[in-house]
């Protein structure tokens, strides 16, 4: 039953450790000006005024990303062990610290949900 979570989890850590690269819109400064990457932010002009927003934001998606991934990947062993309390823990904390990019990532809530729905 919860074999089929294991790959639902693979792709997460998978996404969430490259939201930087993959990214989605995301608009600064006045102008609304759309950045969708780390790559994007840091190719903005110098002396562009949400470049450093931009490039802060990006950043910060990659720190998340790589928490994430790596509750993950504790997920991930604690699910191939059968331990659930564990998976539990690992994939409340993914969909928790996702929450300031959920709305855009939509990354491990599915998770965290999908899991929740089998152990109901």
């Amino acid at each position: 039953m919860m074999d089929d979570m294991i790959p639902m989890v693979e792709k997460a850590i998978e996404t969430s450790s490259h939201w930087q690269d993959s990214g989605w819109p995301v608009a600064f400064g006045n102008r609304q000006v759309e950045v969708s990457s780390l790559k994007a932010a840091e190719s903005l002009p110098k002396n562009a005024v949400y470049r450093e927003e931009a490039i802060n934001y990006w950043r910060q998606a990659r720190l998340t990303g790589q928490d994430t991934a790596e509750s993950g990947k504790k997920a991930l062993e604690a699910l191939k062990k059968g331990n659930l309390g564990d998976v539990h823990d690992a994939l409340y904390l993914c969909q928790y610290l996702e929450l300031p990019f959920e709305a855009v990532a939509k990354t491990w809530r599915p998770v965290y949900e999908a899991f929740m729905a089998r152990c109901a």
